[in-house]
């Protein structure tokens, strides 16, 4: 085994993936909804206007473009990113990439955007703090360390962009979006690679 390789892992069903994402996009709505009313935050803006969506697909794009970049040049970003697309992307049908796109998406948006960047200041500071604790979020184990920065470097583009617009849903679309097409293209190419009878 390469010592750059992740260890090898068990792996995970469809149902177990689908609950898993479904308990940890409640949990971070609870750790938003509590941490709203005990510290008295007001949750960002949310305006549904064509302006925000049309700045959250651009963005989106922006992420999903640059990730492509780093994963065919930084191959410890690789090696990470395959290992955690292998073990939470593969068991699930497509239309489950709907909901790969929409639970994070949203819970994380609402907490790590939405609630922590008001609560922090909304500011340089809150942004660094704000995008270093979702890095964090995305780090299960030491070998993951390549996908979490690229996921603290994503974090720091969503605050930016919240920042920016004063607007919740530029990030909500940009990651929902992101995370979606991102499943799509890992599901579709690792597809072409691998013979239907597997």
């Amino acid at each position: 085994m390469n010592q750059s390789e992740p260890p090898e892992f068990e792996p995970l069903t469809r149902t177990q993936v689908l609950v898993a994402m479904a308990v940890t996009a409640t949990i971070l709505l609870v750790v938003a909804k509590v941490w709203q009313s005990l510290g008295a935050v007001r949750l960002l803006s949310l305006e549904f206007t064509l302006s925000a969506i049309l700045w959250g697909l651009g963005l989106a794009g922006v992420i999903v473009a640059a990730s492509a970049i780093v994963h065919r040049f930084w191959g410890a970003y690789r090696h990470s990113a395959n290992y955690y697309l292998e073990l939470v992307v593969k068991p699930l049908i497509w239309p489950d990439l709907i909901w790969l796109g929409l639970l994070p998406g949203l819970s994380e948006e609402l907490l790590f955007r939405g609630v922590m960047l008001p609560a922090l200041g909304l500011n340089v500071t809150a942004a660094i703090l704000s995008s270093l604790v979702f890095g964090l979020l995305h780090l299960s184990g030491t070998h993951q360390w390549p996908y979490m920065i690229w996921a603290t470097i994503v974090g720091g583009i969503l605050a930016f962009s919240a920042i920016a617009t004063g607007n919740l849903l530029v990030p909500i679309v940009a990651h929902v979006i992101t995370n979606f097409v991102s499943g799509c293209l890992w599901k579709w190419s690792n597809s072409l690679e691998m013979p239907e009878s597997q």
